[in-house]
């Protein structure tokens, strides 16, 4: 069945390079370092003979012994989860070097502003190479990681079996899995039930994902449940000044309430500036701060607020937004944790629309009322622990929407109340981080590598 896959996606890959042509139209950065993802790993300026051997993908091997663990998280969202683990064990293993692999630029351009300041010129970072043996072999071969580290959901036939046949551990960290994913695996049971089972270890976020992924093909034994890395959300005191230094530009003189929306996608954006005018009869002085999930939409929804009549300052333009500014549109990347520490409620994305919800722990984690849409299926567990806990709220529309933002600022006790009983939440199910580094460093610690024949 591999072989099936193998030979649909190498037939399928003239339109795999279109798409990243296509999606350069608004953002170039897809448009560069196709190379890496042939498989083609660049070097150091060397011999022509070596640059040569570049040109064909026979590149000579990492130099270096010391131990290269291969962190791969898709995009910002599965980064910003990696981002503590690596921190965690880099600060244990100074000998250990990285190498993080991405698939958008979004995520590469994370991945070098959170680590290479903390990793000290032990990062190596790629895209990650196409599915393909031709293409993972030669990258596989030339940095000879020592173990692979999936993030979250990320999971590849073809990575996972060149991993096995090399001996190398392959491990799925902070693991979830939706029931509409496990439904979509369950419709090709030959590949899906190979592919778990070249898996050496499954650290799940909670037991229902466990058993989906048990259910698959992964043997229990080799399942573990730790809880979610991203309650391990660590807030540090420069963090809370840079915040608190936003919210006093913000607000200004008259204290004005912030409201922040974030992780929007297209068809979300328009629904929040609908609730945000009909929340300014009430509350004129409301700023607005709306974050788009995707950089490549940044322009668009600038358009958007603007051909809606609404003052709209970028960002990315510098100053600080005054009296006369409604909205405040955040295309800047890595600044968001700031934000949600600087607002009063935050709308988290991904869900007025059927793309599964985003990460809602870290306006949890802050202390600040949370309100999404319905479609949460990859937040499932998280959400309704926030939900029980009555620290978040769940609405299906702009009217809704309007409501639920209304009442919290028309209540302080309550918004206040609400945010606290969010941040309990994060702090009881923190954990996962530290048990996380545990089972990786058991693997590292193996004189081989466990069994998953």
């Amino acid at each position: 069945m591999r072989f099936i896959y193998t030979w649909l996606l190498r037939l399928s890959l003239p339109l795999m390079l279109l798409h990243l042509w296509w999606r350069g139209r608004s953002d170039p950065a897809y448009r560069k370092r196709w190379s890496e993802r042939f498989g083609r790993v660049p070097t150091r300026e060397g011999t022509p003979r070596r640059r040569w051997r570049e040109r064909l993908g026979r590149v000579p091997p990492r130099e270096s012994r010391a131990p290269l663990i291969w962190i791969h998280s898709v995009s910002v969202g599965e980064t910003l989860a990696a981002v503590p683990l690596i921190e965690a064990l880099s600060a244990r293993h100074s000998d250990w070097q990285w190498l993080v692999t991405t698939t958008t630029p979004t995520g590469s351009q994370r991945v070098h502003d959170a680590l290479e300041p903390v990793l000290n010129g032990r990062l190596l970072h790629y895209y990650l190479p196409f599915d393909l043996p031709e293409c993972l072999r030669p990258f596989i071969d030339a940095l000879r990681p020592n173990i692979l580290v999936c993030m979250e959901t990320e999971l590849w036939p073809n990575l996972l079996s060149l991993c096995v046949s090399q001996g190398m551990p392959t491990v799925l960290a902070n693991a979830r899995l939706s029931d509409k994913s496990a439904k979509g695996y369950a419709h090709f049971p030959n590949i899906s039930r190979a592919m778990m089972s070249d898996l050496t270890r499954v650290v799940a976020q909670y037991q229902a994902d466990a058993d989906r992924f048990v259910a698959l093909g992964v043997p229990r034994e080799r399942v573990v449940v730790t809880g979610n890395i991203k309650f391990d959300l660590s807030i540090d005191t420069g963090q809370v000044s840079d915040a608190q230094a936003l919210s006093h530009q913000w607000r200004g003189a008259a204290l004005r309430p912030v409201w922040l929306a974030a992780s929007t996608h297209e068809g979300e954006d328009a629904q929040v500036l609908d609730a945000f005018t009909r929340l300014r009869e009430e509350f004129p002085e409301l700023l607005l701060v709306l974050v788009p999930r995707h950089p490549q939409r940044f322009d668009s929804v600038a358009r958007l607020c603007r051909d809606q009549g609404l003052r709209t300052l970028r960002r990315s333009d510098g100053g600080v937004p005054g009296a006369d500014v409604q909205v405040l549109l955040g295309d800047t990347m890595g600044e968001l944790l700031r934000f949600y520490g600087a607002c009063d409620v935050a709308f988290v994305g991904g869900s007025l629309v059927p793309i599964g919800g985003h990460n809602m722990i870290e306006p949890a984690a802050w202390g600040v009322p949370v309100v999404c849409g319905p479609h949460l299926y990859n937040f499932d567990t998280v959400s309704r622990l926030l939900l029980d806990a009555e620290a978040m709220a769940v609405v299906e529309d702009a009217d809704q929407l309007a409501q639920q933002v209304g009442e919290w600022l028309r209540h302080e006790g309550e918004r206040l109340a609400t945010g606290a009983r969010g941040r309990e939440v994060a702090a009881h199910n923190s954990g996962a981080l530290a048990r996380t580094v545990s089972e990786i460093e058991v693997l590292m610690r193996a004189e081989r590598p466990l069994s998953v024949c």
